[in-house]
């Protein structure tokens, strides 16, 4: 019989996506990143204004849950420290230090768009697969000059239709500089 102790069997959860239980708790930590992130972008628009409060609260909630998933990763790894100074250590301390400088200074009020480290965190989910993505790499450095050959070709294409919008239609239909109209034209 196996006598992990309860901190062996989390540490191997927490630290490791190739158990069925550290698959489910990567991705509830995926979907709570995310859920972050979409909070943080949609608190910014002016037409979700009256959410407010509800953002905030959603905010407070995750961040709440970060922290605790960081204080759990130095409660079960067995060497505290080293997961501390590590870079997922420090990615995730700092995901959740400028809400609560925020709270204990006001005027630290604008550290919270480092709110948006968090998106950071998904490569520690996605770590397993990273290594796939040389795969990747590989097929796009060999087609580079092909990528080029596109990207230069659309480029061309959407100046001269942006510039011919601007011809065309002119600045009386919101058409006011060959730039704006380029961006239309994409």
């Amino acid at each position: 019989m196996d006598q992990k102790s309860w901190r062996e069997r989390l540490y191997i959860v927490v630290f490791f996506s190739d158990t069925v239980a550290g698959r489910y708790f990567d991705i509830a930590l995926l979907v709570a990143i995310l859920t972050s992130l979409v909070v943080v972008m949609l608190d910014s628009l002016q037409g979700f204004a009256r959410y407010g409060d509800l953002f905030h609260a959603l905010e407070w909630g995750l961040t709440a849950l970060f922290a605790s998933e960081y204080l759990l990763r130095i409660l079960v790894h067995p060497q505290p420290s080293r997961y501390i100074f590590s870079f997922y250590g420090t990615i995730d301390l700092l995901a959740v230090l400028p809400a609560f400088l925020a709270l204990l200074f006001p005027p630290a009020q604008y550290l919270l768009i480092i709110r948006i480290v968090r998106m950071l965190r998904v490569f520690r989910v996605l770590k397993p697969y990273l290594s796939q993505a040389n795969f990747l790499l590989v097929a796009l450095r060999g087609s580079r000059q092909k990528i080029i050959v596109f990207l230069l070709s659309v480029s061309t294409l959407v100046i001269i239709f942006g510039t011919l919008l601007y011809v065309i239609e002119g600045p009386r239909h919101g058409f006011s500089s060959i730039p704006a109209s380029i961006y239309w034209a994409v």
